[in-house]
């Protein structure tokens, strides 16, 4: 895991020296000194670290991956020296920008949340990192249960998420917001544009919309095929190759000796967003997978599930358009697969702990299986469907304008979606009611509706199987409870309820449903997301997900909802994009979705792991937490591995967080270093439950 840190003190006078310094970082690289200094922390890149200085007290840094060019740097800190944060965003790439301005220091965030800030109050002053457990570390913050509680109750919802971590005392700051510290104070501000809260903005028409997502993720992608190439170092006598092996060709080899390739790959699952970006990358000027700039192709890895049997038509149709894709002469296609052993929740005993937790962890073995046989920096088509889709409650920004007759193809679709029916023909009128219901339901008043049913547990509105009709309807609020909350304790969903109640009284209005609903989706996944690639991590390799990258999110925004809202909207766009870029021929079946597959890998997993995940909930950290009963969590998980139409992404949550609890505890040693650093690390008086709880 790679992060920054660093901290404004209200400390003047001259800087000591690096043996002269109290607390340190363990295993840190400083960038620059007292009384507000910065480090870098773990593996990063030469490359992935970047500095500019105007003078001794006006300096930019840039982690990550940053398509601006050293100049682009220097006009981007001569801008935020005038206030002009938004121009330290505005580059192409996914990054974090530190930028000092005499005792000044603004850290950006990114638009999605993918690359989260964090801060807290520390010595006087004001500590800050992109990384939550290091904080915690500093402060030896205790387990915040209470956020624990609202991040399986609705895990989707600001309202009841605020700006915590599950540390107490650690804060986020929110996505699209830039922290500026001055003198060890701190105030957090946004760098969008302010829109209005009565009227929509104005809209590109579509053609127009498209071609700037065209040109943001081809620049996304082109900026990660313009960084230098990294060609993994073996280490030991287990990183050199053998040799030949029969059966076994150098990709397989290289995998089983648990390193990527050289160079640039992405995934290759079938799916519209991962088939655009390896046609993209394979298609655009340059060398994707060279060292020596020499005509070597972009590897492009497939999964491919043996163990599902459910789903074999939707399995082979998926590796056949993958191969399909790979036919192009500038991929290399590796298929990986595997049987029982890469099903969810197999092999839980290991894995890294991350900063949060998330469901990632309950299905990181398989996905590092695949990314084993990737590249150095690879591709994933992570976000798409966030960025890209329409999230039903946008169905209710089309009435709130007036614009009812864009509401009849996505209602027709979703009445056909379920298959033919006595309630098919009341289907339209049964969602357009709804979204007429939420665009006329005030902001206040939603979400204390969402509290009320928390505090009645009335979860009949959450999708259990019921198809797209009920995910759609259960969509069109302001809020919702999460798959999770219907097996939290009493006392945890009343906290949660009181932290709703008191954002619907506090909080002025926000604007329009849909576009809210669709920012705390595209949050949460990116928030999961960045849990995934800690979850996953191989050594040597950094995962890319350009529809994350702020300039992408940013073009999929401009988007009309009037043509966001229409099925088939996202492969449209796709097919667009690569059309754009010269790439024409799709297999037959482009745009079609995986979550079919998905589901049936999770039965099946949970099915073979029954027995360990109900030994894992034979004595759970989040039962002495108080945040469930022990022989509910286990009643479920038999009844869902023999079939009951369950929230199974709730039953994952509930898993994974146990999981990250258990790991969180085991871990020994702290993440700082000196005569003054904590003597204790985080959480180490366990997890006790809230008294309020």
């Amino acid at each position: 895991m790679r992060w920054l840190v660093g901290w404004s003190s209200t400390a003047t006078g001259p800087a000591p020296t690096e043996e002269g310094r109290t607390v340190l970082p363990v295993g840190a690289q400083l960038l620059w000194g007292d009384p507000d200094p910065l480090w870098a922390v773990g593996d990063w890149r030469p490359d992935e670290v970047r500095t500019v200085q105007a003078d001794a007290g006006t300096r930019l840094a840039v982690f990550g991956v940053c398509g601006a060019t050293d100049d682009q740097l220097r006009v981007g800190l001569f801008a935020a020296r005038g206030g002009a944060l938004r121009h330290l965003t505005a580059w192409p790439g996914s990054y974090t920008a530190v930028v000092q301005i005499g005792r000044r220091l603004t850290v950006t965030g990114d638009l999605a949340g993918a690359r989260p800030v964090f801060h807290t109050p520390w010595a006087g002053g004001t500590a800050y990192a992109t990384a939550a457990l290091p904080l915690a570390d500093l402060i030896e913050a205790g387990l915040d249960v209470g956020h624990l509680a609202a991040l399986l109750a609705c895990p989707d919802v600001p309202e009841a998420l605020g700006a915590g971590t599950p540390y107490e005392g650690v804060r986020r700051v929110p996505p699209g917001h830039a922290l500026v510290l001055r003198g060890g104070t701190c105030d957090i501000t946004s760098y969008e544009p302010t829109a209005s809260l009565a009227v929509a903005a104005p809209q590109l028409a579509p053609e127009q919309a498209v071609d700037g997502v065209r040109e943001a993720l081809v620049e996304a992608v082109r900026t990660r095929l313009a960084g230098p190439r990294h060609a993994p170092v073996p280490e030991g006598p287990a990183g050199l190759d053998p040799g030949p092996v029969p059966g076994m060709g150098p990709a397989e080899r290289r995998a089983a000796r648990g390193g990527p390739a050289p160079g640039v790959g992405a995934d290759l699952s079938g799916g519209s967003a991962s088939g655009t970006l390896a046609l993209l990358a394979a298609g655009l000027p340059g060398v994707p997978g060279t060292l020596n700039g020499q005509g070597e192709r972009l590897l492009a890895v497939t999964f491919s599930d043996r163990a599902t049997n459910g789903c074999r038509t939707y399995r082979e149709a998926e590796l056949e358009r993958a191969r399909s894709i790979a036919a192009n002469p500038r991929l290399h296609h590796v298929v990986v697969a595997a049987g029982e052993e890469a099903l969810p929740y197999a092999d839980l005993e290991s894995g890294p702990l991350t900063d949060e937790p998330g469901p990632a962890l309950v299905m990181a073995g398989r996905h590092r299986r695949r990314l084993l046989a990737g590249s150095a920096d690879h591709l994933v088509g992570h976000g798409a469907r966030q960025v890209l889709d329409a999230h039903p409650a946008r169905l209710a920004d089309l009435l709130m304008d007036r614009r009812r007759r864009y509401i009849l193809r996505p209602v027709t679709a979703l009445a056909r979606a379920d298959g033919p029916g006595a309630h098919s023909l009341r289907v339209p009128f049964t969602v357009y009611r709804a979204a007429r219901r939420l665009a006329r339901t005030p902001y206040g008043t939603g979400i204390a509706d969402a509290a009320g049913l928390l505090l009645e547990r009335r979860f009949t509105d959450e999708p259990t199987g019921g198809g797209a009709v009920d995910a759609s309807l259960a969509a069109l609020s302001w809020c919702r409870p999460g798959p999770a909350a219907r097996w939290l304790t009493g006392e945890a969903l009343a906290e949660v309820s009181v932290r709703l109640g008191d954002a619907a009284t506090r909080s002025p209005a926000a604007g329009r449903p849909g576009e809210r609903r669709a920012r705390a989706a595209l949050a949460r996944h990116a928030a999961d997301h960045r849990v995934f690639e800690q979850a996953v991590e191989v050594r040597n390799q950094r995962l890319h997900a350009p529809f994350l990258d702020n300039q992408v999110v940013l073009a999929c925004r401009a988007l009309p909802d009037t043509f966001r809202v229409q099925p088939g909207a996202r492969a449209a766009v796709l097919r667009a994009v690569l059309s754009g870029a010269g790439i024409r021929d799709l297999p037959p079946g482009w745009g079609a979705t995986s979550h079919a597959t998905h589901a049936a890998a999770v039965r099946a997993g949970l099915r073979a792991s029954v027995g360990d995940l109900v030994r894992l909930f034979d004595a759970p950290l989040l039962a002495d937490a108080g945040l469930v009963e022990a022989r509910v969590v286990r009643k479920a998980l038999r009844a869902a591995a023999e079939g009951a139409t369950l929230p199974l992404d709730g039953l994952a949550e509930l898993v994974s967080t146990e999981l990250w609890l258990r790991r969180l505890l085991a871990r020994r040693g702290t993440c700082w270093t000196g005569a003054a650093a904590p003597r204790q690390r985080a959480v180490a008086g366990g997890v006790l439950p809230r008294t309020s709880l």
